[in-house]
C-alpha cells in the first residue's frame, strides 16, 4: 500500500520557524515533522512514500532525497495553495489501488494501523482515525456525524458551530474514488478545494467511510506552543528509533 503525504504548507501561524524552510521541516524533539509521520506510515508497511510539496520545497527534497530508510519516495508539486482536495489530485497518477493519507504536519502515537486494517478487509470504501475534543476546539478541525453503525454521514470544514465534537485527525485510508469526488469539488468560502467537500461526495454516492476512534495522542502542529507540546509527549512517551537520513556514523 501506497501512503501520500501532504507537506506543501507555508506554516504561517509556525513563523518566524518557517521563514527559511516548510513547515514540514520545523523541528520536533531534534527531528523533522516530516520524519515523524515517516516513522509511522514505515511502521505499516507501506512500499512507497508520495509526497506533496509546495513553499520550499527544494529544502524538503534536498533533505530527504530518494528514499527514507529503504523505501523510495515520489514528490508531487502543488504549485498553489488550494486546499487539501486540490494537492491530493497531483498524486492522482501514481496512485491505482487503496492508499493511506496522512497530513504532513501531525505527530501521532496512536493506533494507525487499526485504521489500515479496517481498508484492507474491505467492510469500507474508506476508513478515518478520529478523536472527541473539546467543543470550544472542534472549530479549528474537520468535524464528522456518525450514524448507529461508526459510518461516517456528515464532515464539515471548520465550522462556526460544530454539531458534534468528533474530528478528524489528519489520517485516512481511500479507495482511487476519492479522486472523481476532488475533481467535482468547487471552491469553498475559503477558496480553498476542501477534502471535506470531497469525502461529502463520496457519502453521497453511496460509499461507506468508517470512523475508527483514536487510542493514544496526536498533535497537529499548527502554532509553536503545539510544537512544545508534542516535544513533551515524545520525552514522555513512545517514539520510534528510526535512521535520520542526514546522521552520519559515529
Amino acid at each position: 500500500m501506497k501512503a501520500v503525504v501532504l507537506a506543501a504548507g507555508q506554516g504561517t501561524r509556525l513563523r518566524p520557524l518557517t521563514e527559511d524552510k516548510p513547515k514540514a521541516l520545523v523541528e520536533v524533539d531534534g527531528r523533522p515533522i516530516l520524519s515523524h509521520c515517516f516513522d509511522r506510515l514505515l511502521e505499516l508497511d507501506v512500499d512507497e512514500l508520495l509526497v506533496v510539496v509546495g513553499y520550499k520545497k527544494e529544502k524538503l527534497i534536498e533533505y530527504y532525497g530518494d528514499t527514507y530508510d529503504g523505501v523510495p519516495i515520489t514528490y508531487a508539486h502543488q504549485r498553489e495553495p488550494n486546499g487539501l482536495a486540490h494537492a491530493l489530485l497531483t498524486v492522482e497518477d501514481h496512485v491505482d489501488d487503496d492508499f493511506v493519507l496522512m497530513l504532513g504536519d501531525n505527530i501521532f502515537d496512536a493506533n494507525l494501523a487499526d485504521v489500515v486494517n479496517r481498508q484492507r478487509e474491505d467492510r469500507a470504501d474508506a476508513a478515518f482515525l478520529v478523536e472527541e475534543v473539546p467543543y470550544e476546539e472542534a472549530s479549528r478541525y474537520g468535524v464528522c456525524d456518525t450514524n448507529d453503525y461508526g459510518e461516517i454521514v456528515e464532515v464539515i470544514e471548520k465550522p462556526d458551530e460544530p454539531p458534534t465534537n468528533l474530528v478528524m485527525t489528519g489520517f485516512y485510508t481511500f479507495t482511487p474514488a476519492i479522486f472523481h469526488a476532488c475533481h467535482l469539488v468547487q471552491p469553498s468560502d475559503r477558496e480553498e478545494y476542501e477534502l471535506s467537500e470531497a469525502i461529502d461526495l463520496l457519502i453521497q454516492s453511496g460509499r461507506t467511510i468508517d470512523a475508527i476512534r483514536m487510542d493514544g495522542w496526536r498533535i497537529d502542529v499548527g502554532y509553536p506552543e503545539d510544537r512544545d507540546e508534542a516535544e513533551e509527549r515524545l520525552e514522555d512517551g513512545f517514539e520510534v528509533e528510526s535512521e535520520d537520513p542526514t546522521a552520519t556514523a559515529e
